[in-house]
C-alpha cells in the first residue's frame, strides 16, 4: 500500500513510481482523498515523463513472457499460438535483456530475418512481441517504452489470385461430400475455411449464417440461398462437419490452377470478394460481409470494379474542359 493511516490520522503517501530503486515520494495528508489526489498527481507526471528516472530494466524476454502469459496471453482465444510464437521468436532474438533492446539491435535483426523470411512474416512475429510488452505496460510490470511499437517492415503487395467463373466449375465438380459443401459456404459468402468448417448446426438460422468465433472476435450474420440453406439443415445440432481441408488441398491441387504459392488457403474467400466487386458490389458492404476491420483489406479488391476504368476517363480534371 502506497498510501497508509498514521496514529495521529493522518494519512501518509510512500511511493516510488520508478521501482525501489527510484526516487521516493514521502508526504503526509490530513484526509485520505488529499492523499488519493497526491498519488494520482505524481503518477502522472511520473508517466509524462515517459520513465526518463527508471533505472535499467535488466530482465531477460524469458522472465517476462510467464508473467504475460499470466496476466494477459491465457485469456486470448489463441493464447497458447502467441505464447509458442513469441516463446520462439525470443530464441532468435538470443533472449536479450530489455535494457538492450534498441534501434540498432532491432535493424540488425531485421536485416538478418529478412534474408531468410517474408516481411510479412517477420511483421508478425514483431506484432506479437510489440502486444507482449503493451500488456505488461499497461501491467506496471515493466517501465520502459514499447521497443517493438512501430517497428514493422514494409511489406510488397502481392495480387490475390481467385478462380474463374469455369475453374469454379470445375472445382466444384472435383468435389464431394463435407469438402464440396464448406467449398459452397465460402464461395456464397466469403467465409474462411476454418470458420465454414467449424460451423454448427445452432450457426444456422433463418436463412443465414452466423460466425461467432471470428478472427477479430466480432460476429456476423451473413445472408444465403434458400438452396444452400436447405443443404445445410439437414443436421439438428452439433458440428455440420468434420475436418477435411487436406481433402480440399488435394483435390484443389489436382485441377491443376495457377495458383501463387500461399493463396490456395484462401482462395474462395478471394473468388467470393473478387467475383461479388466484379458483379458491382458495393465496398462497404464487401467489408461488413468479409468481417474486415479496416476498408483498407477491402480496397484491395476495388481495382476489379466494371467501372474502375471509366471512371478515369469521366472524372479527371481534363474531361470538363
Amino acid at each position: 500500500m502506497s498510501i497508509k493511516k498514521q496514529p495521529d490520522n493522518t494519512y501518509l503517501v510512500d511511493i516510488r513510481p520508478s521501482g525501489r530503486n527510484g526516487k521516493r515520494y514521502r508526504k503526509k495528508f490530513s484526509s485520505k482523498t488529499e492523499a488519493l489526489k497526491y498519488e494520482k498527481y505524481i503518477l502522472s507526471q511520473h508517466h509524462d515523463k515517459k520513465w526518463l528516472d527508471a533505472p535499467k530494466d535488466t530482465r531477460k524476454i524469458s522472465e517476462l513472457i510467464p508473467l504475460w502469459y499470466k496476466h494477459w496471453g491465457a485469456h486470448l482465444k489463441d493464447g497458447k499460438t502467441d505464447l509458442r510464437r513469441v516463446t520462439s521468436v525470443n530464441v532468435l532474438l538470443g533472449n536479450p535483456r530489455v535494457c538492450d533492446i534498441n534501434n540498432k539491435f532491432l535493424a540488425n535483426f531485421a536485416a538478418e530475418r529478412l534474408q531468410t523470411i517474408k516481411a510479412t512474416t517477420y511483421n508478425r512475429d514483431i506484432a506479437v512481441l510489440s502486444s507482449v510488452f503493451t500488456q505488461l505496460i499497461k501491467a506496471e510490470i515493466v517501465y520502459v517504452e514499447n521497443p517493438f511499437k512501430d517497428k514493422k517492415q514494409k511489406e510488397k503487395l502481392v495480387e490475390l489470385s481467385f478462380l474463374t467463373s469455369n475453374e469454379i466449375k470445375t472445382l466444384l465438380a472435383a468435389l464431394d461430400g463435407d469438402c464440396l459443401l464448406i467449398a459452397k459456404v465460402c464461395l456464397s459468402i466469403g467465409a474462411r475455411w476454418g470458420e465454414a468448417q467449424n460451423l454448427k448446426a445452432s450457426d444456422i438460422h433463418n436463412q443465414k449464417i452466423t460466425f461467432s468465433d471470428t478472427k477479430n472476435g466480432k460476429p456476423r450474420a451473413v445472408p444465403i440461398t434458400k438452396d444452400l440453406f436447405e443443404e445445410l439443415s439437414t443436421k439438428k445440432q452439433g458440428r455440420l462437419f468434420r475436418d477435411c481441408y487436406k481433402q480440399f488441398r488435394y483435390r484443389l491441387n489436382k485441377c491443376g490452377f495457377d495458383l501463387p504459392k500461399g493463396q490456395s488457403s484462401h482462395v474462395l474467400r478471394h473468388s467470393f470478394a473478387s467475383h461479388f466487386i466484379m458483379n458491382n458490389g458495393n465496398l462497404l458492404a464487401l467489408q461488413k460481409i468479409l468481417g474486415h476491420g479496416d476498408i483498407k483489406m477491402t480496397m484491395r479488391y476495388a481495382h476489379l470494379a466494371p467501372d474502375y476504368l471509366i471512371e478515369v476517363l469521366e472524372k479527371n480534371p481534363l474531361s470538363n474542359l
